[in-house]
């Protein structure tokens, strides 16, 4: 059960549990995101765990946000982890210990129950993002039909991410005006998460396609207009929309599968792809991770593929 409440325009939806608190109860919740979290992304996944959790809670007869125990969230906890994969179970349970934690700095609570729940143990060596192989990248960048404003702005968003290694969402920000010229070469200009901002010169190819995509759409002069924008229906022309995440999933799919690539790849593949070409080139982890804008060479790691080719070697060892 959910209930309206107009502290603030739009209305927003509350879950029970917290809708038969007081108004400070209920502001304090909502202040916690849309105070505290500045990504959309984060914002909206600790939305979800809260809402189911306390739905949970209300299902099995807790009666307000007070009566949460440790029990509780454990019981919960346990099982999320026969419904979900570890990484959403870990992120769902931060969420909500997050969430009661700013509960009791607003004296909302006297106490956390999640603070003492320990969620499921996950380790990680290797990513799980499925990556092309160089030759494979290649096929599916000439298999686009440039003649089109689709298609120049398809090869340039997927060469961005290729070769600058740029997070899908960071590519998708960008606006005309973080495509530059610096030293006589192209760059571009990332904002990543967190706020920061990541500019890095562009590799030759790349300067192609964008210097291809800017001109063949006219889109110099739009500085402050987005990058990579929408079709406007009937036209075939770009809009001035940007490119929704979801729509740019699809548009790579349909790219891959026009170029025969069987690999269930993904917005995010590119930039695994890039950055296992670069390192199989004697590029080096250290440089990796700065190009990624990776705060640590150990999540640079997950998305090195190399010693997948030793394991295929090896498999071929096995001659029956």
């Amino acid at each position: 059960m959910t209930q309206a409440i107009t502290l603030a325009p739009p209305a927003l939806l509350l879950p029970a549990l917290v809708a038969s608190a007081d108004e400070r109860g209920q502001r304090r919740f909502l202040e916690f995101f849309a105070v505290t979290i500045r990504n959309a992304h984060t914002r909206r996944a600790y939305a979800r765990a809260a809402s189911e959790f306390l739905a949970w809670c209300e299902a099995r007869g807790v009666m307000s946000i007070a009566g949460v125990q440790p029990l509780h969230v454990a019981a919960w906890v346990e099982q999320l982890g026969r419904e979900v994969s570890v990484p959403t179970v870990k992120q769902r349970l931060a969420g909500v210990r997050h969430l009661f934690d700013w509960l009791v700095t607003g004296q909302v609570i006297p106490t956390n129950p999640a603070a003492s729940v320990r969620g499921p143990t996950h380790s990680v060596r290797r990513g799980k993002t499925p990556v092309l192989a160089p030759d494979e990248a290649r096929r599916l960048l000439d298999a686009i039909d440039v003649t089109t404003p689709a298609g120049l702005r398809d090869r340039a968003l997927i060469g961005l991410m290729v070769y600058s290694f740029a997070r899908i969402g960071a590519a998708l920000g960008m606006r005309v005006e973080d495509v530059f010229v610096q030293n006589r070469r192209l760059w571009v200009r990332l904002h990543e998460k967190g706020g920061k901002r990541h500019e890095m010169p562009c590799h030759h190819n790349l300067e192609e396609y964008l210097a291809a995509y800017l001109d063949g759409c006219a889109l110099r002069e739009d500085r402050k207009g987005p990058l990579f924008r929408t079709i406007a229906r009937g036209t075939k022309r770009l809009s001035g929309a940007p490119l929704p995440q979801a729509n740019a999933f699809q548009m790579v799919r349909r790219r891959a599968a026009a170029a025969d690539i069987e690999t269930a790849i993904g917005n995010h593949s590119f930039r695994a792809t890039g950055i296992t070409a670069y390192l199989k080139n004697g590029g080096t982890l250290e440089r990796a991770a700065t190009m990624a804008n990776h705060a640590s060479t150990r999540t640079t790691q997950l998305y090195d593929r190399r010693p997948d080719d030793v394991t295929l070697d090896e498999i071929e060892r096995v001659i029956i």
